[in-house]
């Protein structure tokens, strides 16, 4: 009857988290995992969902770390709860949050992974060799424009396997992209990545839309990134894809280096943010130390007591290494169309 009650209650708040708040398919998925993992330990201390208290709460995030599982995670998970709590207590179910006096576990700023400039650039290099190649095939195009496109606008993996044909404004330089919770942004893309967009949208996806099912075709013509087979590719199609063309990345590994790059060459974090579409600022802050190295550099070569500026003063002339020029990678923005 326990586990019966409480499947009742995570089907409601699955539905409540897909309607109401309209968040997407695979951010349900996540909380289902956590709250039916929570569940299951509630079970067996023979209480339900409804009536858990603060000691169950507690019981369960040092029955975690027992399990070492990771800082980041437990916070996660937490997270999780407050909000399925929250949501008994709105709807009248409880009269108390067993969440309120819980803390939060202290974790780590784990600073992102991103590739190296020459990384990125050899990747998407080797990507343009085949797709130039005089017998390249519709998949070499494909896999160029989705690694170009990745790190041009920093771009979640499933936000690309979301995009449909409509989505791009090649002339305008840019694209529609669908984010967490169906959030509309609007992301700049460089000359490179409409270069091999337009070649692929020309050449490529013609080939691979031809190819699958009338049935198919009317359901998924549409998507952007086809199979061999004409069906939309998948979140671990995408992944291989990124692994195959440098087993150090990921995609996600690739949008960090969209961020890294853009703030080493200048770009303020509120651009960042508005390029990832992170909700909140304080997300995009893992970029500060990044941003805080140019900020020194900008300090050093313009506040008229820094050690440069003293040092001309005093004729003595201090060499200082001047800024990278800027690759022609995708992601560099100066003078292209926004």
């Amino acid at each position: 009857m326990q586990a019966a009650g409480n499947s009742i209650l995570l089907r409601e708040y699955q539905g409540y988290l897909r309607v109401e708040k309209g968040l997407r398919p695979l951010t349900c998925e996540a909380y289902e995992g956590d709250l039916n993992t929570f569940a299951e330990f509630i079970e067996k201390r023979n209480g339900i969902l409804m009536s858990a208290t603060g000691e169950d709460l507690s019981a369960f995030l040092e029955h975690l770390r027992t399990h070492n599982i990771d800082a980041r995670s437990i916070a996660r998970k937490l997270s999780c709860l407050r909000g399925f709590y929250k949501w008994l207590l709105k709807d009248g179910r409880i009269h108390h949050d067993p969440t309120v006096n819980i803390d939060s576990p202290k974790t780590w700023k784990v600073l992102p992974k991103s590739l190296a400039e020459p990384e990125m650039t050899e990747m998407l290099e080797r990507a343009q060799l085949a797709a130039t190649h005089p017998q390249a095939r519709a998949t070499d195009l494909r896999d160029r424009a989705i690694l170009e496109l990745l790190y041009a606008g920093g771009l979640r993996v499933s936000e690309v396997t979301g995009l449909n044909t409509s989505d791009l404004s090649l002339d305008a330089g840019r694209v529609l992209v669908r984010g967490k919770g169906d959030k509309e942004r609007i992301v700049p893309l460089g000359r490179t990545a409409i270069e091999a967009l337009e070649i692929y949208l020309r050449e490529g996806h013609p080939h691979l839309a031809r190819i699958s099912s009338s049935r198919a075709r009317r359901q998924d013509g549409a998507k952007l990134f086809l199979s061999l087979r004409g069906m939309p590719l998948t979140r671990q199609w995408i992944w291989q894809l990124v692994k195959m063309a440098n087993k150090s990345a990921s995609p996600h590994r690739l949008r960090h280096s969209c961020a890294t790059h853009m703030v080493e060459h200048g770009a303020d974090l509120r651009s960042v943010q508005l390029l990832l579409g992170h909700a909140d600022i304080t997300t995009t802050q893992v970029y500060t130390h990044l941003a805080l190295g140019r900020l020194k550099t900008v300090h050093r070569e313009h506040h008229p007591r820094a050690t440069r500026k003293a040092a001309e003063g005093s004729g003595n002339v201090i060499a200082f290494p001047q800024k990278k020029a800027g690759i022609t990678g995708s992601a560099i923005y100066e003078g292209e169309p926004a």
